[in-house]
C-alpha cells in the first residue's frame, strides 16, 4: 500500500460527514431531508475547532486522520462538510481513498454559476477558506469569460451562531460591516462558504436584499450526493429510517445544545473518540 494510502475495512454501509464542529451540521440537516433512509455518521473534531485559523498543512493532518476513522465505520461515501478542509484537503483526500469524497465547495460553485444573471458572484467564507483562494480559482476556472468574484472573510460569524445571536441586532451590524464590499460590487449571487452561514441567511438577506441569490451548499451537496448515490446503485430502499451516529473528539463543549437549535430536534449522546494525528511524511 502506497504511503499515506487510507485503508477502507467495510463495517457498515454509511455516508460519513466530517466537520471541524458543529458547522456541518447544516450539511447533516439537508442530506437527512433528502435521504431519510441512510445512515449517517458525523465526526466533529471539536479538540481543535477552528479550522478556519489554521495553516493549510493542519488542516490536511486533521482531515486525513478523521476521514480514516470514518472509513474504518464502514461510511461507503464522505462528504467533507467544513468548508475550510474541503477547501485545502480534498485533493489530499483522494489520493489515499477509493471511497467517493465530496466537499461543498464544489456543488456550491455550480449552482452560484448557474444561477447568477451578470456573472459578479460573491464568497463568504473563513479566513483560511479565503485566503486558501480555492473558490475564486473554481468559479475562474469553470465560470465563462468576464466572471467576476469577490470574497469577504467573516470570521465573527460562526462564534455569533453559536452563541444564539444569529437574530441578534449586533449580528445585523456586523453583516452590514463585512457584506459593504459585496454590495458596493453589486454582486447578484453570494456563496455562503461556511456550513454555519445558512443559519444567517435571514441577516444576510436583509443587508444583501431580495435580489441577490444566496447558495446554500449544503442543499446543493446533498442533492449532489443523492444523484451519486442513484447512479451507483447505492441508496437504500424507502421507507426505512436511517441511523444517526455521532462522534466527537471533545464532548465537554456545547455541541449538543447548538446541535439541537441547528437541527430542531435533540440528538443521541455523542461519543467521544481519540485519534491520533500522525506526522506524515508524503507530501500531504
Amino acid at each position: 500500500m502506497p504511503p499515506g494510502r487510507v485503508r477502507e475495512r467495510a463495517v457498515r454501509r454509511s455516508i460519513g460527514i466530517f466537520d471541524s464542529g458543529v458547522g456541518g451540521l447544516t450539511v447533516f440537516r439537508a442530506i437527512r431531508r433528502r435521504l431519510p433512509a441512510e445512515d449517517l455518521v458525523y465526526f466533529g473534531d471539536t479538540a481543535h475547532v477552528p479550522y478556519g485559523t489554521k495553516s493549510p498543512d493542519t488542516v490536511r493532518r486533521l482531515t486525513l486522520e478523521h476521514v480514516r476513522f470514518l472509513l474504518r465505520r464502514g461510511a461507503t461515501c464522505i462528504v467533507v462538510a467544513c468548508n475550510t478542509a474541503s477547501a485545502t484537503a480534498l485533493a489530499a483526500l483522494r489520493r489515499r481513498t477509493r471511497v467517493p469524497i465530496r466537499g461543498v465547495s464544489g456543488p456550491g460553485v455550480r449552482e452560484a454559476l448557474a444561477r447568477t444573471r451578470q456573472g459578479r458572484i460573491g464568497v463568504l467564507g473563513t479566513s483560511t477558506t479565503v485566503a486558501s483562494g480555492a473558490y475564486q480559482r473554481a468559479l475562474a476556472r469553470q465560470g465563462p469569460r468576464g466572471t467576476r468574484v469577490f470574497a469577504a472573510a467573516c470570521p465573527l460569524f460562526v462564534p455569533l451562531i453559536e452563541e444564539g445571536w444569529a437574530g441578534a441586532r449586533v449580528t445585523g451590524e456586523i453583516a452590514r460591516r463585512y457584506l459593504a464590499p459585496l454590495r458596493a460590487a453589486r454582486v447578484d449571487t453570494v456563496i455562503l462558504g461556511c456550513t454555519h452561514y445558512p443559519i444567517l441567511k435571514p441577516a444576510l438577506g436583509r443587508v444583501l436584499g431580495p435580489r441577490v441569490a444566496l447558495v446554500d451548499s449544503a442543499e446543493a451537496v446533498a442533492r449532489a450526493l443523492q444523484g451519486l448515490l442513484g447512479e451507483r446503485g447505492l441508496l437504500r430502499r424507502p421507507g426505512r429510517t436511517g441511523t444517526e451516529r455521532f462522534f466527537l473528539t471533545d464532548v465537554g463543549g456545547s455541541f449538543r445544545r447548538v446541535a439541537a437549535r441547528f437541527l430542531g430536534r435533540p440528538i443521541p449522546a455523542p461519543r467521544k473518540v481519540n485519534v491520533r494525528v500522525e506526522s506524515l511524511h508524503d507530501g500531504l
